[in-house]
């Protein structure tokens, strides 16, 4: 066993020199195991490790604790790796005495020692540069944690069916817990998230997987065309070499024909972000409903009215009890009529990412100007949403 270090920062009043002394390197007084002294250089007796005034003979039980990380580490599939240590009470209290340079230091020595047993165990790499697995031991405690990099994998997905939400709903009047109102099943909606992400975070043995998407549509629109690009963020995964089109073909077999994904590939966790900020252009079809019967050439000259314009929107009356109440400007770029009879007509919609489809087109109580029933002067409203195309993506 280690040397127990309880009280030990008291006990250090009395038994180390004046700082004098130790700048003269006359520490007389400190024992050190032979690594501590070949290491710092300090002229003083030389101990048994367990004795050591420095380390208490942790740097000879170097192999005891790699034998046990490897162990831990048994089933995770890696390439690489990073050993870090923390450095606190008795011992911080000893180096900030010694001031040894960091090359001296007992951290570096354990940190250099551990990772050269480790690759030598397992015949992984030591890596500074993103790790698949970093361990940092606590050298005053004599614990250690293991952090392991999630596995991000990204894709496109279609959503061919309405009624379902993008992310996890839960009920919110059992919060997840299930009830009447929900069937039991503690959802308010089944989630695109869940359909894509369970099957990968089962087939990666990952222990939670969230899913991160470029933008999101309505419960009750689609999702066609090309896809929605998506990462699904694996936390924990066992399996990091794997066969991305059998995933593929499994999740698919799961959506059974609700949701598709395609194009899998891996990632990394800085594409999330470059998802969740991007820009990308979309182009919607949408079925809308007006107050009256409308003539082409109405629809038309107000058509041509709003192409190439900002519109100026305040966060939908149906989403302020969840979002802050923002104004943004987005751009629609074009609008094309498909279809017109009566009060009923189909339009092709290109626009800025993050733009309120359904109240660009209601006006949604002059929330968002200008608007087709603003131009129009008419009640109208989205009966069906598509997403029929995203560009961009990674």
């Amino acid at each position: 066993m280690f040397r127990e270090k309880e009280g030990f920062l008291s006990a250090l009043k009395g038994k180390l020199p004046a700082r004098k002394e130790c700048e003269n390197g006359m520490l007389q007084k400190i024992r050190l195991c032979k690594k501590c002294y070949n290491r710092t250089g300090i002229k003083c007796l030389i101990a048994d490790p367990y004795d050591c005034f420095i380390c208490s003979g942790i740097l000879w039980k170097i192999d005891e604790i790699a034998d046990d990380i490897v162990k831990s580490l048994d089933g995770y599939e890696f390439e690489t790796f990073l050993i870090g240590s923390r450095i606190h009470g008795s011992l911080k209290a000893i180096e900030d005495y010694l001031k040894l340079e960091e090359e001296k230091s007992l951290k570096y020595q354990f940190n250099k020692e551990l990772g050269r047993e480790i690759e030598i165990r397992t015949g992984k790499k030591l890596s500074f540069k993103n790790p698949d697995v970093t361990i940092v031991y606590d050298l005053e405690n004599l614990n250690y944690s293991i952090y392991i990099k999630p596995l991000y994998i990204y894709g496109r997905y279609k959503k061919r069916v309405r009624g379902l939400s993008q992310t996890r709903w839960l009920c919110p009047k059992c919060n997840g817990k299930g009830c009447l109102l929900c069937n039991w099943t503690g959802k308010k909606y089944v989630s695109v998230e869940e359909l894509i992400s369970e099957p990968i975070r089962e087939f990666v043995m990952g222990t939670d997987a969230v899913l991160h998407g470029a933008g999101r549509e309505d419960v009750d629109a689609r999702m066609l065309g090309n896809g929605r690009p998506f990462i699904v963020e694996v936390k924990n995964p066992k399996r990091r070499c794997i066969d991305l089109r059998e995933l593929e073909r499994l999740v698919n077999e799961n959506c059974r024909g609700k949701v598709e994904v395609l194009n899998l590939k891996l990632a990394e966790a800085k594409d999330i972000e470059f998802l969740k900020s991007a820009r990308f252009k979309k182009i919607y079809r949408v079925k809308v409903l007006f107050g009256r019967d409308l003539s082409d050439d109405e629809i038309r000259r107000a058509i041509e009215e709003l192409k190439n314009r900002d519109i100026h929107q305040r966060t939908p009356l149906r989403v302020l009890h969840r979002r802050s109440d923002l104004l943004r400007v987005r751009k629609v770029y074009d609008i094309e009529l498909l279809f017109l009879r009566r009060n009923i007509a189909v339009l092709r919609i290109e626009a800025d990412s993050g733009l309120y489809i359904k109240e660009f087109i209601s006006g949604d109580q002059g929330r968002t100007r200008p608007s087709l029933s603003e131009v129009l002067n008419v009640e109208a409203r989205v009966e069906k949403l598509d997403v029929i195309r995203i560009e961009g993506g990674l």
